[in-house]
């Protein structure tokens, strides 16, 4: 007799607007997820390098990476959200409240805002706002994305169809500098570059020069390391070409890596206003990034600004995000916008 046991995932016509979705299970952030994190991706960041930077800084000792808390999160809502998605498509009004230290452990829970059938009456988009939590019960993430997810019977009804308002941006004034942050006493000799927020420019584009090929190996251990547990990364079998996708976490946290070449003083992700994985990535692909400054933002204390900027994963050419026609190129992986922190 077959186990009526074993989670299959939930299929599109299993949502309901409304629903809300605990999901199993915490996880105690250790400094193992740091030294990993650093060993996949190119990261150089000083606030995340260094103790004694982030005491500089304000807070106790240097922060959980902003990108691992979300990544951890992510991967939390994968078995209920898109454990049978076709693609993750994109992400908005995402704020970071507070920083997340060694030994925090983090629970997950998602709201269904939307929902909408595609025409094809096989797959659908499932929109969740996903919130994180401490073991304090404080919250230290949330945002919203949206999933195309398989439907299990074609001829199967949805509950009905909504697609939630989503602002294109998040406030500058409606970010959250919770803990004692200060960049009075910054020091740009460590950071690795001298500029401040007003050194950026509005329009101003940031090639970023270096190219990486991502790897299977990488990937998969990146993705492993979530808990992230989507076939459509692991399974050959799932897509029709045969391909595993690369999760879109892992191009993001390429590109944030890359943007130190310019960016260095753009240290913690504190919103991310909008974000879309534009065409699939598969290893082998090589890959490079440049930003557009949008705008900058003085808070006014403590020496410290905000930064927006929009940057661009290609395995194409730098600085062609449109076709002819201004729908994404072909090569373009990856359209992401979010606001760091940088000394004024």
């Amino acid at each position: 007799m077959k186990s009526t046991k074993l989670k299959s995932g939930n299929y599109l016509e299993d949502f309901l607007i409304g629903q809300v979705i605990h999901h199993p299970t915490p996880r105690t952030i250790t400094a193992g997820e740091r030294a990993l994190y650093t060993s996949l991706y190119p990261s150089r960041h000083a606030l995340y390098s260094s103790d004694e930077f982030a005491r500089n800084c304000g807070l106790k000792e240097s922060p959980i990476q902003d990108l691992i808390v979300f990544h951890v999160i992510f991967g939390k809502t994968v078995p209920e959200i898109s454990l049978n998605a076709v693609a993750n498509l994109g992400y908005a009004q995402g704020r970071f409240y507070q920083p997340v230290y060694c030994g925090d452990t983090i629970n997950a829970i998602s709201e269904v805002i939307g929902l909408k059938e595609n025409s094809n009456r096989k797959t659908g988009i499932v929109w969740v706002k996903t919130s994180g939590y401490n073991q304090n019960g404080k919250l230290i993430l949330e945002y919203i994305r949206w999933v195309m997810v398989r439907k299990k019977h074609p001829d199967s009804l949805i509950s009905e169809n909504l697609i939630p308002k989503i602002t294109p941006s998040v406030d500058p004034k409606s970010l959250h500098l919770a803990g004692d942050w200060n960049f009075s006493n910054y020091d740009f000799d460590q950071a690795g570059e001298p500029y401040r927020l007003h050194d950026y420019k509005p329009g101003e584009i940031i090639d970023h020069i270096d190219g990486i090929t991502i790897e299977e190996t990488e990937h998969i251990l990146a993705t492993r390391l979530w808990q992230n547990t989507a076939r459509v990364h692991f399974d050959n079998t799932v897509r029709g070409d045969s391909k595993r996708l690369i999760y879109g976490g892992h191009l993001i946290s390429m590109a944030k890596a890359l943007s130190f070449n310019g960016l260095a003083n753009a240290q913690s992700i504190v919103g991310i206003n909008n974000g879309s994985h534009t065409n699939p990535c598969f290893a082998g692909d090589t890959i490079r990034a440049w930003s557009e400054v949008e705008y900058i933002y003085d808070f006014q204390k403590n020496g410290i600004g905000a930064i927006k900027l929009r940057t661009f994963i290609t395995k194409g050419e730098i600085e062609k995000a449109f076709d002819d026609n201004q729908k994404y190129d072909r090569n373009l992986l990856l359209d992401f916008s979010y606001w760091a922190l940088i000394p004024t």
